[in-house]
């Protein structure tokens, strides 16, 4: 019976993850003498602190039994709003208010379509990735827009003040609140019911449209909120801002056990699941692979995340089965 125990708790995904993390931690020490450095651990959440905002709020939207493909786009989109409207000579605080508006009406346009229109989120959300991209590339066409206050640069550039204090801490409160909302809160216990059925929730009283319309929306704002760091880290905008963005969102998601299906999953997963992409990047990078190279790693490993977890939760129902333990 102990060892039954422990054999179920070994096939836990979160404790397969910390042994992941951990044999990629020691594999980029052994790649290289800066992984362990001061500035190298900075740029490792520096660089990748937009894509694991995100991916908070695309946990709530799988575990909803949704998804979410233009969260980059948006991203981009915003940021492409935030450099035209300070272009054209109006304030700091309305260039980032017009940003997070449009974020907002983005995800709202998503939501709308999914929620109540009742087209499938893959559908209607790649059709966003494609037109909010247009969209940005409208509005900046072939230019890079810059030269934005001091100030603002500092939240994404300076080493101290950027990712050390803003940036990381924002990923961490965002991390507590999104913990206490799906553990705690009425709104993350029905995020879950409408993740496993829609029509059992609707039946206990849960108006599901409403809650996908707040988690699109929820998405789209903070997708926004990303975009205005992208441009402060970068200190220019581009039409092709966070391209390809979304793969490594998804993947974080996914591989930190939350069902593609929907109604299971827990943020501990995908922190540890962020840690273990996060640093995989970093360790490719200071081993000299190539960008191309390092997106085909990571696909790899969004087709594993899908795979393993149903192994595993295949072994696991072979263990528990009397009719398979009886005969050990």
């Amino acid at each position: 019976m102990n060892r039954k125990s422990l054999i179920d708790r070994l096939l836990q995904w979160e404790t397969l993850l910390a042994i992941i993390f951990v044999v990629v931690v020691l594999i980029n020490i052994s790649l290289s003498p800066f992984y362990l450095s001061l500035q190298n651990q900075v740029n490792l959440f520096h660089l990748s602190i937009e894509k694991i905002i995100v991916a908070l709020v695309m946990t709530l939207i799988i575990i909803n039994a949704e998804i979410d493909l233009s969260v980059a786009s948006i991203m981009g989109l915003a940021a492409c709003v935030f450099a035209f409207v300070w272009d054209d000579g109006f304030t700091l605080g309305t260039a980032i208010s017009a940003a997070l508006l449009v974020g907002a009406l983005a995800g709202a346009i998503n939501g709308f379509f999914v929620a109540y229109v009742g087209l499938p989120s893959l559908v209607v959300t790649l059709a966003g990735l494609i037109a909010y991209r247009g969209l940005a590339r409208v509005l900046v066409e072939d230019r890079s827009i810059g030269d934005f206050p001091e100030g603002f640069d500092a939240l994404g550039q300076d080493p101290l003040f950027g990712p050390l204090t803003f940036g990381i801490i924002l990923f961490f409160i965002g991390l507590a609140i999104m913990i206490v909302v799906l553990q705690r809160s009425g709104f993350g216990r029905k995020t879950y019911v409408v993740g496993n059925s829609i029509e059992v929730a609707e039946y206990s009283g849960v108006n599901a449209k409403r809650l996908k319309m707040i988690l699109f929306i929820l998405s789209g704002l903070v997708s926004a909120i990303a975009g205005i760091l992208i441009a402060a880290r970068l200190g220019a905008v581009r039409g092709s801002t966070a391209e390809g963005f979304e793969l490594d969102i998804i993947t974080m998601v996914l591989l930190g056990g939350v069902s593609i299906f929907g109604g299971s999953g827990t943020l501990t997963g995908v922190g540890l699941a962020i840690l273990i992409i996060l640093n995989m990047r970093n360790g490719m990078s200071l081993a000299n692979v190539s960008g191309n190279a390092q997106t085909g790693v990571i696909g790899l490993l969004l087709i594993l995340s899908v795979l393993v977890p149903n192994l595993l939760q295949w072994v696991q129902t072979k263990l528990n089965d009397p009719r398979t333990s009886g005969q050990t």
